[in-house]
């Protein structure tokens, strides 16, 4: 959304641990952190606009933006969620809404987007899924030319084929998370497991996450953790002595 390339792991150690390179890699892990945590859950952009944003709730100016943003959006009520999305993204800018927070995140494309990929599944009112996965789909989705017809017809096209994206990306998981069972299976004790489905749910674990989210005891953790990296199932990531984070191997 803000042509920055933020691998997942990179990602999440930022948000984690704050680990970043130079600066220019560190504002674009600070704006991939802002969309990953709206994305994440909690408040949604239908809540209070200007508090998911991040932005002050007492400016008059954007409480204004935020009034016409809302008053078009009802307007648009009974489109369908996903096509009404795509209004909210389009109206970000006619309505004023570019400013973003300057610095380095976010950025005026990547506020409107996230606040799509949400009001898209709040609308739709998804069980599971927190947001439409629109960065999977491409760019192509969210370029702002051609006419309405052009611009909602590539925002349908792009939702269809992120969609399509993550479900691939799912059998991947569903896959690995099968062949770590079967490559766990002759060792012992519930913890294995345990952790499997942790790393399934999990970008990356470390090993105090696993004692909290388990129960299990922080050595029969390291233990398992030792032994799934040396069947190559799972590989830990920050080449640290301590600070450790594992990622399955999908």
């Amino acid at each position: 959304m803000a042509g920055d390339r933020v691998p997942a792991e990179r990602l999440a150690l930022w948000l984690t641990l704050r680990l970043a390179g130079d600066t220019e890699d560190a504002q674009a892990l600070a704006r991939a952190g802002w969309a990953a945590r709206r994305l994440q859950g909690g408040l949604g952009p239908q809540d209070d606009l200007a508090t998911f944003l991040g932005r002050q709730s007492d400016d008059a100016r954007l409480a204004d933006q935020i009034a016409d943003w809302q008053e078009v959006m009802g307007q648009g009520a009974k489109l369908h969620p996903i096509s009404r999305a795509a209004l909210g993204f389009y109206l970000w800018p006619v309505v004023g809404l570019s400013a973003g927070l300057g610095g380095a995140a976010p950025l005026p494309l990547m506020e409107a987007a996230v606040v799509a990929a949400r009001f898209a599944l709040q609308e739709g009112g998804a069980e599971d899924a927190l947001f439409l996965p629109l960065a999977l789909g491409g760019a192509g989705g969210l370029r702002g030319t051609g006419t309405p017809q052009d611009r909602l017809q590539r925002w349908i096209a792009g939702a269809d084929h992120a969609t399509r994206a993550a479900l691939r990306v799912l059998d991947r998981v569903q896959a690995w998370e099968d062949r770590a069972h079967a490559t766990c299976a002759p060792l012992s004790g519930r913890t294995p497991p345990q952790l499997i489905h942790l790393l399934s749910a999990w970008p990356l674990i470390s090993a105090p996450l696993a004692e909290a989210e388990t129960g299990a005891s922080r050595a029969a953790i390291q233990r398992n953790l030792n032994r799934m990296t040396q069947a190559g199932i799972i590989r830990e990531v920050t080449g640290q002595g301590r600070y450790r984070f594992w990622t399955a191997k999908v």
